[in-house]
């Protein structure tokens, strides 16, 4: 009997299942095109028109904002039917409500999304790149992306850290926050632009704050943003790989999203554990996920599985790719990461939706 014989037979075509998954499909392609007018309103200042000034019509928004009422109108038509801003039909006017500035129009607020979409972007503009990858198995590495990569990446954290990082996952490790007051040396591996180093260093002024990154580019651009902050004087970036940055007896060494994007993150781990100070602390923030694929196919999960498909696991093959972790390696792999560098102790300190923050000890 051949394998064929053996095969199943195919299922026909359920009309209410492919009405639904049509229906899915669709949606998605339309959440693709919202993303591009999310993008506009951004860049245009269209949301900053409308945050807190109540039901508008298309002809103020484009007043507050600089443009073309035209083009404002349909793009206030397109962002209500997504729910995006609400539609008064009987006034014919526009209002942004205070939850959907939150998301769309604040900065500052760690719900703020519109950054976002410049990953997306970076993905597009990199397809050929992508196409090469998969075809012949090589890597795409961080500063091989289209621009927009970094800095969407980097913009999008930032307010996520600033929200958790020294009000949450700090505190939530045994005596680090005492530490960090004391005065210790941090070493911030894979800094990217440096939001995360300089979050630490504003909080802790007796700390000296270490940032270190492959890409050239972002460690300009983070020492761009220190110098702007007034904290040139206890933070220093450098451009350095996570397996030969200085030994300064760091008494907190911290990845943050970090160790899954690294090409041997096992010799990574070990040379932490070589240039950590003795009571020292490593700090592991890595994407949310569970140890089994089946407990990661949420929405969540579909966001970091495309995103390391494209970025996280692209570079680490590019560095190496001695162990690809991808974004969702969960903890139990994690864990394996560090005894095999020599840690004893790995414990889940804090989570997020979108994180688990790990306490890693000798």
């Amino acid at each position: 009997m051949t394998l064929a014989e053996h095969a199943p037979a195919a299922r026909a075509v359920d009309p209410a299942r492919l009405e639904a998954f049509v229906g899915r499909a669709v949606g998605d392609l339309t959440l693709g095109y919202t993303g591009v007018m999310v993008s506009l309103g951004r860049q245009l200042g269209l949301y900053a028109a409308m945050a807190g000034a109540g039901p508008l019509s298309a002809k103020e928004v484009a007043r507050r904002a600089g443009c073309a009422e035209r083009y404002v109108r349909e793009w206030l038509n397109a962002q209500a039917a997504g729910g995006y801003v609400d539609y008064h039909a009987v006034s014919q006017s526009y209002e942004l409500t205070p939850e959907q500035a939150a998301v769309l129009a604040d900065e500052d607020s760690p719900f703020y999304l519109p950054h976002a979409w410049q990953v997306v972007a970076a993905m597009w503009a990199d397809e050929p790149k992508a196409l090469e990858a998969f075809r012949t198995g090589r890597g795409v590495a961080w500063g091989e992306h289209d621009p927009r990569m970094a800095c969407g990446v980097a913009a999008f954290y930032r307010n996520g850290y600033k929200a958790s990082l020294v009000p949450q996952w700090l505190p939530a490790l045994d005596g680090v926050v005492a530490q960090l007051e004391a005065g210790i040396a941090v070493a911030d591996i894979g800094c990217g632009h440096g939001h995360s180093t300089l979050l630490m260093a504003h909080a802790f002024p007796a700390s000296r704050f270490h940032g270190f990154d492959s890409h050239a580019a972002s460690i300009e651009a983070a020492r761009v943003q220190a110098h702007a902050a007034g904290v040139g004087d206890r933070v220093e970036f450098a451009t350095a790989r996570a397996t030969d940055y200085p030994d300064r007896r760091y008494g907190l060494i911290c990845f943050f999203d970090t160790l899954h994007d690294l090409g041997d993150p096992v010799a990574a781990a070990r040379h932490a554990a070589q240039v950590l100070a003795p009571g020292g602390t490593v700090l592991l923030v890595e994407p949310f996920a569970n140890d089994q694929v089946e407990d990661n196919l949420t929405p969540v999960g579909r966001l970091y599985y495309a995103g390391s498909c494209l970025i996280c696991c692209a570079h680490a093959i590019a560095d190496g790719g001695r162990m690809v972790l991808g974004a969702q390696a969960g903890p139990r792999r994690l864990a394996e990461v560090f005894r095999q560098a020599g840690f004893s102790h790995f414990r889940e300190a804090a989570q997020t939706p979108f994180n688990r923050v790990f306490e890693v000890r000798r």
